[in-house]
């Protein structure tokens, strides 16, 4: 990907996040970008490919950090690794509160937008697929349906504490307590 368009996503994620979906305005984020908003139309053609070229890269971006491990750390055991990759989503640095408020906003928007949601729908199975290959390594006794079901129930929950944390209503280390939590539960399952 080019600098220049890297920078007028990394522009719409923080055009999302300070005003929202709806206050994304393709002359506001030429401003943003520090480009014309002639390069955003040959980049990106449209404002519905804006948003979900942007979906793609919060997508690109929380893989790498959730995927971030300690300089020298050693792999750690699959229960662990599951714990670590669903609560680095749960983090209280500029990056993580920029990419889940933007993701939230996608998502709201997504409720309006067929386009946006068949790309916000493929962006989540690709997250629920990849958190059930984590809980079958830390959990293989069960079945492939049965971890893609815990997969399911742990994102959508991850996605409803983070709503809560971000908007004031949950303290940022009682989502994570709850989220240990939920992930011991399912893991307990037969």
């Amino acid at each position: 990907m080019s600098d220049r368009r890297t920078e007028i996503l990394r522009a719409a994620t923080r055009v999302i996040t300070r005003r929202g979906v709806r206050g994304l305005r393709v002359g506001e984020l030429a401003a943003e970008a520090g480009v014309s908003t002639s390069l955003i139309y040959y980049h990106f053609t449209d404002r519905a490919g804006i948003l979900r070229q942007t979906l793609g890269f919060i997508s690109d971006r929380a893989d790498r950090y959730t995927a971030e491990r300690a300089p020298g750390s050693h792999p750690v055991d699959p229960r662990t690794d599951l714990e670590q990759v669903l609560l680095l989503e749960l983090q209280d640095s500029a990056e993580v509160r920029e990419n889940s408020t933007a993701w939230g906003e996608l998502r709201a928007s997504a409720v309006f937008d067929p386009d946006l949601r068949e790309e916000l729908a493929r962006a989540t199975h690709t997250w629920v697929h990849e958190i059930a290959e984590l809980i079958a390594r830390a959990h293989p006794v069960g079945t492939a349906p049965d971890h893609a079901a815990a997969a399911e129930r742990l994102t959508a929950l991850l996605e409803g504490l983070s709503v809560r944390w971000l908007s004031g209503s949950l303290p940022l280390d009682h989502a994570r307590r709850l989220l240990r939590d939920a992930i011991a539960v399912e893991l307990e399952r037969p």
